[in-house]
């Protein structure tokens, strides 16, 4: 039975607190009940740069350059591994674009290979498989998987790069890109049974053990063409007693385990280490969505707990495709993510880029984006129960990053913080207000003080934005 995810389902919006726990583990950013807010956000203005000081805006423009331009790009990325492309909302089209560009000026110019984006783990494997192969129809995986909060990827911006990023495996065979998930919301039934058809095969006397083990966290079906609705299942998931979403959590964490010890054979040869490699990463993106709904999330402290592992997980899923691969890698999400500083301790105790800085040390860099004014799409909380619509917002006060940047240049630009002149630097050390939103408007969050030198290594400012172009 073909799945059935229409739009509308994908698009509607959620009541509360059930569109603050999606928005947290699917892909908003920095939620909260909406009488909370950050102790610092927006609270007071920096000090005004008196007369004597240089002017930021003239001392950037020395070493700004256009954001389309390559050179400039190479140079910030240097010889890292993973470079993280951040973006201030979830939903415009300038940042996908530039992801986009940037992208694939990296395949052509440094050799990169992967595209990650803060998706499903299962629904990478999807995307990968059709740039990859040509499997499927993209459009059909872009509607099936990109859904609940994650339908905000579901853009003609990103299904222009997945057929480019097709295009380009049929031209330069002998110089494939990839596409991965580094997310955990939802792990998709064809994900399970990658896992126990490996088992099948090289230990059927444990297939039943690991089909009791899934049995309740595997959405109901077989394969990709069944009657599973991912909007359905995260919200089914997220209202099961705690106690019930632990058990599950334990046992799929059980099965991970018990995989992990069925190594093959010394004399098996690669190809049998190959698979039971993938297989128990398979199981591992599996348990980890178990483990985050485990979490007490209608607590503050349990939603806490949720978001540092979300963020822990896509950092070390990135980590581990990026060292079994081999592959240059582009990771795309929102800016909370990707920073160096969070934003909100209170909240989202620790980032991803964080957590990559850990891991990987200067072959990690960091691209913040940002911009003055301009448009994107969000679910409205302030009219429960209407669909997402596209907002406009102006520029933010003169105490804000975005003014400065604004008056660096008119077209969109790119600048390496790290070669900033001592001027620009100090400037850059202060924490300013700027925006951070996510897949709902307005969070309490939305607009939160960000010290830039110490969040990114480079910021892309886009002086004027207009909203993503939804398929759906």
């Amino acid at each position: 039975m073909t799945v059935n995810r229409t739009a509308r389902r994908r698009r509607r919006p959620l009541t509360a607190p059930l569109a603050t726990l999606l928005a947290a583990l699917s892909v908003g950013l920095l939620t909260a009940p909406a009488t909370a807010s950050p102790a610092t956000a927006g609270s007071g203005p920096v000090a005004a740069e008196t007369a004597s000081r240089p002017d930021p805006a003239r001392e950037l423009r020395l070493t700004a350059r256009p954001a389309t331009d390559a050179r400039a790009l190479d140079r910030i990325v240097g010889s890292a591994k993973v470079v993280g492309i951040g973006e201030a909302t979830h939903s415009s089209g300038d940042f996908f674009r530039a992801k986009h560009r940037m992208f694939e000026q990296l395949v052509e110019r440094q050799g990169f290979t992967t595209f990650a984006l803060e998706a499903n783990w299962s629904a990478g494997l999807r995307v990968d498989d059709y740039v990859r192969t040509g499997k499927g129809d993209i459009r059909k995986i872009m509607d099936e998987e990109f859904v609940n909060s994650y339908a905000f990827w579901n853009t003609e911006e990103y299904l222009d790069l997945f057929t480019w990023m097709r295009q380009h495996n049929v031209r330069h065979p002998g110089h494939p890109v990839r596409f991965m998930g580094n997310d955990l919301g939802y792990a998709g039934p064809e994900l399970f049974d990658r896992v126990t058809g490996y088992v099948a095969r090289t230990r059927p006397a444990l297939l039943p053990r690991f089909q009791e083990l899934y049995r309740g966290s595997r959405p109901t079906g077989t394969g990709v063409e069944c009657d599973v609705d991912v909007d359905a299942w995260m919200n089914a998931y997220l209202v099961k007693p705690e106690a019930e979403r632990k058990a599950l959590g334990a046992n799929v964490n059980r099965a991970l385990t018990l995989l992990e010890g069925l190594r093959p054979a010394a004399g098996d040869g690669p190809a049998a280490r190959e698979a039971h490699t993938w297989a128990v990463q398979h199981a591992r993106a599996i348990a980890q969505v178990g483990t985050e709904y485990a979490f007490g999330l209608t607590t503050p402290e349990g939603l806490k707990e949720a978001m540092l592992y979300r963020d822990r997980v896509m950092a070390e899923n990135t980590v581990w495709w990026q060292r079994h691969t081999g592959d240059r890698m582009v990771v795309s999400a929102h800016n909370a993510h990707l920073a160096y500083e969070t934003v909100w301790p209170e909240q989202y105790p620790r980032t991803q880029g964080a957590f990559l800085r850990d891991l990987l040390g200067r072959d990690y860099v960091a691209v913040g984006a940002s911009f003055g004014r301009g448009s994107f799409n969000a679910h409205d909380v302030e009219q429960p129960g209407e669909p997402v619509r596209a907002v406009t917002v102006g520029p933010l006060g003169a105490d804000s990053n975005a003014h400065v940047l604004d008056r660096v240049a008119a077209r969109p630009f790119l600048v390496d913080l790290r070669t900033a002149t001592p001027a620009a630097r100090d400037w850059l050390n202060g924490a300013r207000p700027t925006r951070s939103i996510g897949t709902a408007y307005p969070w309490p969050a939305s607009v939160t003080p960000v010290r830039l030198a110490a969040s990114y290594d480079a910021v892309l400012h886009f002086p004027e934005i207009s909203a993503a172009r939804l398929r759906r």
